[in-house]
């Protein structure tokens, strides 16, 4: 897994490595059962403090996308369907959000909204 990080980015270190996580869950780059790197390795490997790692990693335990055991690591939690659906819901809700505040300003109607979402849905655009 190959993880790059951009210090010059306005999201923090620790959400970058996150989303890169469970970005390769997503797309089966990292699949179940899986160790992670540890959190020092991946520390000096990405040249950050652990302690960023390690606040993805806890971030990324809470939200069950991986499991710790102690003394052996860290490994990819089995998928769970409905969990990775809501968080690709949350992600599309939050994107249709910013839609909506931009159509608003621009005076864009939502029959307009709808209708170009519905030509690039079907890949017509």
């Amino acid at each position: 897994m190959n993880i790059i990080i951009s210090n010059s980015s306005s999201i923090p270190i620790y959400e970058q490595i996150k989303n890169a996580i469970k970005q390769a869950i997503f797309t089966n780059e990292l699949k179940e059962d899986e160790m992670l790197p540890s959190v020092r390795v991946m520390a000096n490997d990405l040249k950050i403090s652990f302690l960023t790692v390690k606040k993805a990693y806890d971030e990324l335990e809470k939200e069950g996308f991986i499991k710790t055991v102690q003394g052996k690591g860290s490994f990819i939690a089995p998928k769970n369907l409905e969990l990775m659906r809501e968080e690709k819901l949350n992600e599309i809700q939050q994107h249709i959000e910013q839609i909506s505040n931009i159509a608003q300003l621009a005076d864009i109607s939502e029959e307009e909204i709808i209708e170009l979402f519905k030509i690039i849905f079907r890949g017509e655009l």
